[in-house]
């Protein structure tokens, strides 16, 4: 069985299955769906809970073996397995394979793995998990639904976003739920329960930081090198992961990438801002960063931001900050050729 994430709770109401597999790239939804099946399994009896992170080097056979071990002090237990790789290696596939197919009612075998693509969901292992199991998707919520989604969530606390605040929250944290979780969160505490407009989102989110990431993008869009240089510093210095600040930089060259496709297709640039939801008050200095970049300069940059995200993420050598240093200089520059690579 295999259904998206907001049909989990309508499937949990009615039943617990023996196997879950819960696959995502978007933490937020993925971490609440995982929450959602293991209170269901502990309102059935499941009182004990071992986690198990697969890394190089992992014991497949010791995972097998202990499967079907009890503890002294709890009859049943959640055995949640996280995968950081689709590809968990022969024995991998082999073990969950077998776990999956041999089913015990005192053990729920829950797996967490990133977004399945093709080539992972015609394998034995994820396919056995259909068949016996049920397999979440947890896909992210995509930019026209995100202001109403915000909307939704900002409702269980008690906030009430106004259409336009929605709006203006949705441009600031699309491809990031959790940053935008994080939004309402904090306005909950500064608020508490009442109507919210897009003044009070805009002081909210500008507080973040001293040096708030998206003032940066402002910045290196109306090509101001000394203030664009000045809050990279700053959020060097304030110990803001360089992880999120390539996420805003990717973001915003991929939606300048799409606008100019749009625009060079002969759609005007009225009709392109409102196919892609730009906010009315960035509609200006977007409209001059597009006259700036060349569709080949957009691609070659975020070719770029990919170096940059190797980097981060340990699997080129440098120094994350000098590659996100010379990724700003390249996107205020005339031609992104003309720079040095990243460090």
């Amino acid at each position: 069985m295999k259904f998206g994430a907001q049909k989990l709770a309508a499937h949990l109401s009615q039943t617990l299955a023996s196997v879950y597999l819960v696959a995502g790239d978007e933490p937020l939804v993925v971490a609440e769906a995982l929450e959602s099946i293991r209170a269901r399994a502990v309102r059935d009896g499941f009182e004990q809970r071992n986690l198990v992170v697969v890394d190089r080097g992992f014991r497949w056979a010791e995972l097998e073996g202990d499967a079907d071990t009890l503890s002294l002090f709890a009859t049943r237990r959640i055995l949640e397995l996280r995968l950081e790789s689709l590809r968990p290696g022969d024995e991998g596939r082999k073990t969950i394979q077998a776990l999956v197919e041999r089913p015990n009612p005192d053990r729920l075998f829950l797996i967490a793995t990133p977004k399945l693509d093709s080539a992972a969901s015609r394998t034995a292992w994820v396919k056995s998990i259909d068949t016996h199991g049920v397999i979440v998707q947890a896909w992210p919520v995509e930019r026209p639904n995100l202001p109403r989604w915000i909307q939704e969530r900002a409702g269980r606390t008690g906030l009430r976003f106004s259409a336009t605040a929605a709006e203006f929250l949705a441009d600031r944290v699309e491809g990031n739920l959790l940053a935008a979780d994080q939004e309402i969160q904090k306005l909950g505490l500064l608020v508490g329960e009442g109507s919210i407009d897009e003044q009070t989102v805009l002081n909210a989110v500008a507080s973040n930081t001293r040096f708030d990431i998206f003032r940066l993008i402002d910045a290196i869009l109306a090509r101001n090198a000394r203030r664009s240089l000045a809050v990279l510093t700053g959020l060097r210095a304030e110990g803001i992961a360089p992880a999120l600040v390539l996420w805003a930089l990717s973001r915003e060259l991929g939606l300048l990438l799409r606008l100019k496709t749009a625009a060079g297709q002969g759609v005007s640039e009225a009709q392109v801002f409102s196919r892609h939801r730009v906010w009315p008050k960035r509609q200006s200095i977007l409209s001059t960063a597009l006259r700036r970049y060349q569709l080949g300069q957009l691609i070659t940059l975020l070719g770029r931001a990919e170096e940059v995200d190797r980097v981060i993420k340990g699997v080129s050598t440098g120094r994350p900050w000098d590659g996100l240093t010379q990724l700003v200089i390249a996107m205020l520059g005339s031609d992104p050729l003309n720079f040095g690579r990243a460090a």
